[in-house]
Protein backbone atom coordinates (compact mmCIF):
# COMPACT_ATOMS: atom_id res chain seq x y z
CA UNK A 1 0.00 0.00 0.00
CA UNK A 2 1.66 3.33 -0.62
CA UNK A 3 1.85 5.95 1.92
CA UNK A 4 3.53 9.34 1.97
CA UNK A 5 4.93 9.29 4.73
CA UNK A 6 6.18 5.72 6.20
CA UNK A 7 7.12 6.91 10.26
CA UNK A 8 3.64 8.74 10.29
CA UNK A 9 1.75 5.45 8.73
CA UNK A 10 3.19 3.00 11.32
CA UNK A 11 2.85 5.28 14.56
CA UNK A 12 -0.88 5.30 13.08
CA UNK A 13 -1.45 1.87 12.47
CA UNK A 14 0.45 1.34 16.10
CA UNK A 15 -2.41 3.86 18.04
CA UNK A 16 -5.37 2.17 16.57
CA UNK A 17 -3.74 -1.38 17.94
CA UNK A 18 -1.94 -3.03 14.95
CA UNK A 19 1.49 -4.84 15.38
CA UNK A 20 4.34 -3.32 13.56
CA UNK A 21 6.93 -6.15 12.58
CA UNK A 22 9.98 -4.98 12.52
CA UNK A 23 11.29 -7.72 10.53
CA UNK A 24 10.52 -6.09 7.33
CA UNK A 25 11.14 -2.67 8.34
CA UNK A 26 13.16 0.58 6.50
CA UNK A 27 13.08 3.57 6.03
CA UNK A 28 11.03 3.61 2.99
CA UNK A 29 9.02 0.52 4.14
CA UNK A 30 6.72 -1.36 6.81
CA UNK A 31 4.86 -4.43 7.91
CA UNK A 32 1.68 -4.03 10.00
CA UNK A 33 -0.17 -6.78 11.37
CA UNK A 34 -3.65 -6.75 11.20
CA UNK A 35 -6.24 -8.91 13.24
CA UNK A 36 -5.70 -11.43 15.16
CA UNK A 37 -4.51 -13.70 12.13
CA UNK A 38 -1.31 -11.58 11.94
CA UNK A 39 -2.76 -10.85 8.24
CA UNK A 40 0.67 -8.71 6.65
CA UNK A 41 -0.48 -5.40 5.22
CA UNK A 42 3.12 -3.68 3.37
CA UNK A 43 3.82 0.19 3.66
CA UNK A 44 5.95 1.45 1.02
CA UNK A 45 6.84 5.01 0.20
CA UNK A 46 5.02 6.20 -2.33
CA UNK A 47 7.90 6.47 -4.52
CA UNK A 48 8.89 2.90 -3.62
CA UNK A 49 5.54 2.03 -4.63
CA UNK A 50 5.67 3.43 -7.87
CA UNK A 51 9.11 2.47 -9.27
CA UNK A 52 8.38 -1.27 -8.69
CA UNK A 53 4.44 -1.42 -10.03
CA UNK A 54 5.52 0.92 -12.74
CA UNK A 55 2.03 2.49 -12.31
CA UNK A 56 0.53 5.93 -11.79
CA UNK A 57 -0.70 5.79 -7.57
CA UNK A 58 -3.93 6.76 -7.09
CA UNK A 59 -5.31 9.71 -4.66
CA UNK A 60 -6.83 7.42 -2.16
CA UNK A 61 -8.28 10.83 -0.58
CA UNK A 62 -10.30 11.17 -3.99
CA UNK A 63 -11.56 7.90 -4.86
CA UNK A 64 -11.66 4.50 -3.39
CA UNK A 65 -9.01 1.97 -4.49
CA UNK A 66 -9.57 -0.54 -1.66
CA UNK A 67 -11.61 -1.37 1.57
CA UNK A 68 -9.54 -3.58 3.51
CA UNK A 69 -11.33 -5.74 5.88
CA UNK A 70 -10.89 -7.15 9.02
CA UNK A 71 -12.97 -8.86 11.60
CA UNK A 72 -14.19 -8.16 15.26
CA UNK A 73 -14.47 -10.19 18.39
CA UNK A 74 -17.58 -7.98 19.48
CA UNK A 75 -19.56 -4.80 18.87
CA UNK A 76 -17.37 -3.49 21.84
CA UNK A 77 -14.07 -3.88 19.76
CA UNK A 78 -15.91 -2.21 16.94
CA UNK A 79 -16.57 0.88 18.97
CA UNK A 80 -12.95 0.92 20.15
CA UNK A 81 -11.35 0.78 16.81
CA UNK A 82 -13.46 3.63 15.47
CA UNK A 83 -12.36 5.97 18.50
CA UNK A 84 -9.15 4.89 17.93
CA UNK A 85 -8.91 5.25 14.22
CA UNK A 86 -10.18 9.03 15.27
CA UNK A 87 -7.98 10.00 17.90
CA UNK A 88 -4.81 8.80 16.02
CA UNK A 89 -5.81 11.08 12.83
CA UNK A 90 -7.94 8.56 10.82
CA UNK A 91 -11.45 9.82 9.18
CA UNK A 92 -14.44 7.58 9.96
CA UNK A 93 -16.36 7.37 6.79
CA UNK A 94 -19.07 5.13 8.20
CA UNK A 95 -19.71 5.22 11.74
CA UNK A 96 -20.03 2.13 14.04
CA UNK A 97 -24.00 0.76 13.13
CA UNK A 98 -25.65 -2.36 13.16
CA UNK A 99 -26.34 -3.56 9.92
CA UNK A 100 -28.80 -6.04 8.18
CA UNK A 101 -29.84 -7.35 12.13
CA UNK A 102 -26.61 -9.66 12.35
CA UNK A 103 -23.56 -7.57 11.45
CA UNK A 104 -22.11 -4.40 12.96
CA UNK A 105 -19.77 -2.72 11.45
CA UNK A 106 -17.60 0.77 11.10
CA UNK A 107 -15.67 2.24 8.49
CA UNK A 108 -12.17 4.33 8.56
CA UNK A 109 -9.77 6.35 6.26
CA UNK A 110 -5.84 6.03 7.34
CA UNK A 111 -3.73 9.12 6.85
CA UNK A 112 -3.33 8.43 3.38
CA UNK A 113 -7.18 8.05 2.52
CA UNK A 114 -7.04 4.02 2.15
CA UNK A 115 -10.24 2.50 3.76
CA UNK A 116 -10.72 0.33 6.44
CA UNK A 117 -13.55 -1.59 7.25
CA UNK A 118 -14.10 -3.79 10.72
CA UNK A 119 -16.71 -5.75 11.18
CA UNK A 120 -18.61 -8.31 14.05
CA UNK A 121 -20.76 -10.91 12.49
CA UNK A 122 -23.10 -12.58 14.51
CA UNK A 123 -23.12 -15.78 12.61
CA UNK A 124 -26.25 -17.20 15.24
CA UNK A 125 -28.66 -14.43 13.64
CA UNK A 126 -27.31 -14.82 9.78
CA UNK A 127 -30.01 -15.01 7.77
CA UNK A 128 -30.17 -19.16 6.56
Amino acid sequence: MPVKNVSKSKEFFAKIGFTINEKHEKPDMACVLVGSKNIAVMLFQDSTFKSFTKAEIADAKQAAEICISFDAESKEEVDAMAKKAADAGGTIFGKPEEIQGWMYGCGFADLDGHRWNILYMDMSKMPK
